[in-house]
């Protein structure tokens, strides 16, 4: 199980430690300065997650129920990220904000691979 989504599990620990850094050094880089960048971040970063962890099922039979069964992980840890900050890190604070905009790029990944999964004739419900 864990070679089969080895890089689901390596993805987690890069956004672990991003969600667990120091927040003083990563407010040092700012991108372009955009506002809500870090909003956007999340998204991108549980877009990813989902993705890669659909890519890594499609082994297997996959469909619409089990796509949703596997973002169960990325949602859940998504959660337990923000606690985690609230929790445990001294420059870092859990938000709903941040929750809700993990759950947007599971979302949009779930969307994007219900699509390409219709285009390309797999069975899926």
């Amino acid at each position: 199980m864990i070679k089969r989504y080895k890089f689901s599990l390596g993805l987690s620990l890069v956004i672990l430690f991003l969600s667990l850094k120091n927040a003083d050094s990563l407010n040092k880089v700012q991108f372009l300065n955009i506002p809500h960048f870090d909003k956007m971040a999340h998204t991108g970063m549980y877009f990813a997650l989902m993705s890669v962890i659909v890519l890594e099922s499609l082994r297997s039979a996959i469909n619409l129920s089990r796509i949703l069964l596997l973002s169960i992980f990325p949602f859940l840890y998504g959660i337990l990220l923000e606690i985690l900050q609230s929790t445990i890190t001294t420059t870092r604070n859990g938000s709903l904000f941040d929750v809700i905009f993990n759950t947007l790029g599971i979302l949009i990944s779930i969307l994007l691979w219900t699509l390409i999964l219709k285009i390309n004739n797999k069975k899926i419900r």
